[in-house]
């Protein structure tokens, strides 16, 4: 199980209170969770230079589209042509995110090397989201991840959406959420995405969901956060994550997205704020904040309006 020992909680040890990392690995998704919900088609290259620039900047991770179905996220139809025109560059990932079995032998055919599944964490977003209950979900999930792992050698991100609060729903315990995701390891996903897609979360909730899956035997570096600001507690609850010994971040370029299945979902942490934070903290990342802003700027002015990220406003002399 590697990093992960399931009854032995005792060898994934939080760190000792208010220490950090030394290095944060930002996992860019701006190209795909940050458009998806575009209501007009980006063409393909803008969103090819997008990638380009967002590789220029730094970012070694970056999650290039979706293979969905285009009759469900249209935005996302041009997976084939992105990946085939995209000149990856050594030393960076893109992963890409699949729905199904159909959608990962696109990606196989794409030469992808890396993908994600997206899980629910509650009944009525699997429901809305992927037409199936909580526990229908895995039956979908366990060929995917089976053929992604065994036959093509891939490692999986098991992504897990409404982790704190769900518009339908209400609170979702800490407990749902851990079993939702020891299931997803239990398949063969090497690491947990936590969503907080309507971003309801505070720094309490997020210390006690990483609390309850320690106490389950999972090692935080096989964890990432994925925070929305809609309620201006990204950071803060991506500071508390880090605290507690999570080193990947989940974060969108000018903070761009949404999710197409939530209206009350709002734009994603932006990577911008992120890096001026960890700036700030003295904790290393390998992105260059001035590319990053002035990419930022170039997708805001294609979008035709401004980034809600803070530190692009402050930092694109009025451009963001």
């Amino acid at each position: 199980m590697g990093a992960r020992e399931v009854g032995l909680p005792e060898l994934a040890p939080f760190p000792e209170p208010h220490t950090l990392p030394e290095r944060v690995t930002i996992w860019e998704v701006g190209a795909r969770d940050g458009l998806q919900n575009e209501s007009t088609v980006v063409p393909v290259e803008v969103k090819l230079e997008f990638l380009d620039r967002l590789a220029d900047a730094g970012l070694t991770v970056l999650e290039a589209t979706s293979f969905v179905h285009p009759r469900w996220v249209p935005q996302l139809a041009d997976a084939e042509e992105l990946m085939r025109r995209l000149s990856r560059r050594a030393g960076v990932r893109y992963p890409v995110l699949v729905p199904n079995e159909r959608g990962l032998e696109r990606a196989v055919a794409a030469g992808v090397e890396q993908i994600a599944v997206f899980a629910s964490a509650t009944e009525s977003f699997a429901r809305r989201n992927l037409n199936r209950g909580l526990d229908e979900q895995f039956a979908m999930f366990e060929p995917v991840v089976g053929r992604a792992v065994s036959a093509e050698g891939m490692a999986v991100t098991g992504y897990v959406s409404m982790c704190f609060g769900d518009p339908w729903e209400g609170a979702v315990s800490a407990d749902q959420v851990v079993r939702v995701g020891l299931r997803l390891f239990d398949l063969g996903c090497s690491r947990l995405s936590l969503g907080d897609t309507i971003g309801v979360a505070t720094p309490g909730q997020v210390t006690r969901l990483l609390t309850a899956f320690a106490d389950a035997g999972v090692a935080m570096a096989d964890l990432s956060v994925h925070f929305h600001d809609t309620y201006g507690q990204a950071l803060a609850n991506t500071l508390t994550a880090l605290r507690l010994g999570v080193s990947n971040v989940d974060s969108s370029a000018g903070g761009l997205g949404g999710c197409p299945y939530a209206e009350s979902a709002t734009g994603n942490l932006a990577t911008e704020d992120l890096v001026w934070m960890l700036d700030g903290l003295g904790i290393q990342h390998g992105v260059d904040l001035d590319a990053l802003v002035r990419t930022s700027v170039w997708m805001a002015e294609r979008l035709g309006r401004p980034s809600p990220s803070r530190v692009v406003r402050a930092l694109g002399g009025g451009r963001g």
